[in-house]
């Protein structure tokens, strides 16, 4: 019973995330702060103190590491902003009047005060909105974050919580789901580094999301190689980062997820059975997942599911390549050339 909660709330905040953004106002742009959010805040933790700290003990590094994680409310307050076109001085205004706040508070939070603040500048002569903005939307900004907090930690964490218990009851199946998943939302516009950040999942959960994603890279490279979706340049981008071909993706979305999710679910199961852990949530990413894997397991144990990962998943491509050989699909000079024409 536990698994099938863990599995439909998994997917229901998928879906309520997934449909803020196509259906919110500039949910798309607001979806992608959130992701750079986590890149800015939780990456660089990630890298400095659990792998320059921890692992490699220089104290200074883990003192950088603590900064930049304790800073998640603020980079998603003020990019979110930026995003939504609020100039580079309120938004960072926002962003620091959400200090100490997490990064779901922050990103709601600014998300919500951006568009008064656009209207600010719009409606309020020059110079007079700068004292409007601190006066009244600096203190909103963090009367939100403040007042969405216990919400945030009452559904979203808790429900990565459920995940994250389930995952430690069912490890195989839920590795199955969460590898699945994780790897489709890497190529999708929600980015798999904002839902592992917003479930703030930890443990054997991130690791198959940190692993499983990796494994991507070497599966979209044979994939997109073998089904000609575009030149060798666009092969490579794929492979580092799905988000850059996200035209691509969303133009053939059948053969590209249906591949990931079997090349996901393989990853996942591997990583249950070698029971490694990730307690840095949001790294959900190729280079930096791996990376800090190696700051809560054994190098030799991480090294090894790390190739696994990637050989299976590459074979996974493989097959999706045949399966999928008679398809029709949609090529760069198809969506490209077409969207110069249009403009």
């Amino acid at each position: 019973m536990e698994i099938i909660k863990g599995t439909a709330l998994l997917l229901l905040v998928l879906s309520l995330f997934t449909f803020f953004s196509y259906k919110a106002p500039k949910g798309m742009k607001a979806m992608g702060a959130l992701a750079n959010a986590a890149c800015a805040a939780f990456l660089v933790e990630a890298f400095q103190k659990f792998v320059g700290g921890d692992l490699i003990g220089i104290s200074f590094l883990g003192e950088v590491g603590e900064a930049a994680g304790s800073m998640g409310g603020v980079a998603a307050a003020a990019l979110v902003a930026l995003a939504l076109g609020v100039s580079p001085v309120y938004a960072l205004m926002l962003g620091v009047s959400c200090a100490g706040l997490g990064l779901l508070p922050g990103f709601f939070a600014g998300y919500i005060v951006a568009f008064l603040v656009k209207q600010i500048e719009k409606r309020v002569p020059a110079g007079l909105d700068l004292i409007v903005t601190i006066l009244f939307a600096a203190p909103l900004v963090r009367l939100i974050g403040v007042g969405i907090k216990p919400v945030v930690d009452a559904t979203l964490l808790n429900i990565g919580g459920i995940i994250t218990e389930t995952t430690n009851s069912n490890p195989i199946i839920m590795g199955i789901v969460l590898g699945g998943v994780i790897t489709v939302v890497a190529t999708a516009p929600l980015s798999s580094m904002a839902l592992t950040a917003m479930l703030g999942l930890t443990g054997l959960p991130m690791a198959i999301g940190a692993l499983a994603v990796m494994g991507s890279s070497f599966m979209n490279y044979v994939l997109f190689d073998r089904m000609k979706f575009g030149d060798r340049r666009t092969t490579i981008a794929v492979a580092i980062e799905p988000l850059t071909q996200a035209d691509i993706i969303s133009a053939n979305p059948i053969p590209i997820y249906v591949t990931n999710f079997i090349g996901g679910a393989a990853s996942g199961v591997i990583i249950s059975m070698f029971g490694l852990i990730n307690n840095a949530p949001g790294t959900a990413t190729p280079i930096a997942g791996l990376a800090v894997m190696y700051g809560f397991n054994d190098p030799v144990k991480v090294t090894i599911c790390a190739l696994l990962c990637a050989a299976v998943s590459a074979i996974a491509g493989f097959l999706g390549s045949l399966f999928f050989k008679n398809y029709k699909i949609k090529t760069t000079v198809d969506i490209r050339e077409s969207e110069k024409l249009a403009a």
